[in-house]
């Protein structure tokens, strides 16, 4: 057994026990948490390895289990940083929406640290972001430079010894396009989070949010995949109605249907044929996803580790040509070397893609 099925059986089973075998052979078994590692999932594979009753080499489960550990420790720092900036913003009768990361983990992983979480993302409505970054500031955070209002912008990025974090105004900005905040701030769902007021994206948007970060960053890690499979997991009903409806009305449904597709067709991810259908992209695209997030070349991050081949996918797999290149052009002119996080364990610094993102 090699890797890649050994890595995806064990997502696209979930919650079930896998019916093929373990891998057996010791490169097998390395292989496999070196991509659990890869994939933000070392702590989610150790728990479903446990569950499914499979067994690595000694070797290979010891640095499974370092690895998770180390991925949870990364993430109870998160975890306090978070808590600190919800007190901070609070102060400020600020209450933000949480994106991504712990407060996602919370909600739908067996426990939180199972997922990893690098820094924190926030979105408040645009006409509170001088408030919350001074509110971060006063937490020792530091606004690094960017223009808020430009087109391809879309968060103020806050640096601090206890990590970072991305106060958004909008949800996010890809494509050469963008997805605005407030509507999706004014939708929001109140909850709570270590006795925090927050908010989370109602279902709905959070399942075209979620596809649409998958896909800006062309599904590379496989977390934010099985992120699809969870949610929909989570809200059996689901209103796939208003999901097409809020997926079209971003200009951005071809994003929404890559990353839901692949879900389906790698992870078992419960989406209605239709759906799919209603958010299809032309044929030939269709058939270029489906050959560029195939399962070996996902498990193997194939398009982070070649600059060329993350720049002719977006193009090629990008809604509206037009918007696309002249994002292109702009990064071409303000480019910098990608910053990188999460990757094979042993590494000294992780690999992040292309796109620079986790």
């Amino acid at each position: 057994m090699t890797s890649a099925p050994a890595l995806l059986t064990l997502l696209q089973a979930w919650p079930e026990a896998p019916s093929a075998p373990a891998p057996s052979e010791a490169g097998d078994c390395d292989a496999l948490v070196k991509a659990a590692v890869r994939h933000g999932l070392a702590g989610f594979v150790e728990h479903a390895l446990a569950k499914a009753g499979w067994t690595l080499t000694p070797d290979a489960g010891a640095l499974l289990s370092r690895e998770a550990r180390m991925s949870a420790a990364r993430g109870m720092r998160v975890r306090s940083l978070l808590s600190r900036s919800l007190a901070a913003l609070g102060a400020m009768g600020v209450t933000p929406v949480l994106l991504k990361g712990y407060g996602l983990a919370r909600r739908l992983y067996p426990e939180p640290l199972q997922r990893a979480t690098n820094d924190v993302d926030l979105l408040v409505p645009r006409a509170r972001v001088l408030c919350a970054v001074h509110a971060l500031e006063g937490m020792g955070l530091t606004p690094q430079a960017g223009g808020v209002d430009r087109d391809d912008a879309h968060h103020v990025e806050l640096t601090g010894p206890d990590g970072m974090v991305e106060l958004h105004y909008r949800a996010l900005a890809g494509y050469g396009q963008a997805l605005e905040g407030d509507a999706l701030v004014a939708r929001a769902e109140d909850a709570t989070l270590d006795g925090h007021p927050v908010r989370y994206l109602c279902a709905e948007d959070e399942a075209v949010y979620l596809s649409l970060h998958a896909s800006n960053h062309l599904l590379q890690r496989l977390a934010w995949l099985f992120d699809l499979k969870l949610l929909a997991r989570a809200h059996p009903k689901l209103d796939w109605d208003r999901v097409v409806t809020r997926a079209r009305l971003t200009g951005l449904p071809h994003l929404v249907w890559y990353a839901w597709d692949a879900a389906h067709r790698l992870l078992d991810a419960p989406v209605p044929a239709w759906v799919l259908k209603a958010l299809a992209p032309p044929r030939w695209q269709r058939a270029l996803a489906t050959r560029l997030f195939s399962g070996p070349r996902l498990v193997g991050a194939d398009l982070a580790r070649s600059k060329p081949a993350w720049v002719a996918a977006k193009l090629a797999l990008a809604p509206r040509a037009g918007p696309m290149v002249r994002y292109g052009l702009r990064r071409l002119r303000g480019l910098r070397p990608p910053v990188v996080t999460g990757t094979e364990p042993g590494a000294p610094r992780p690999v992040r893609s292309p796109a620079g993102r986790r």
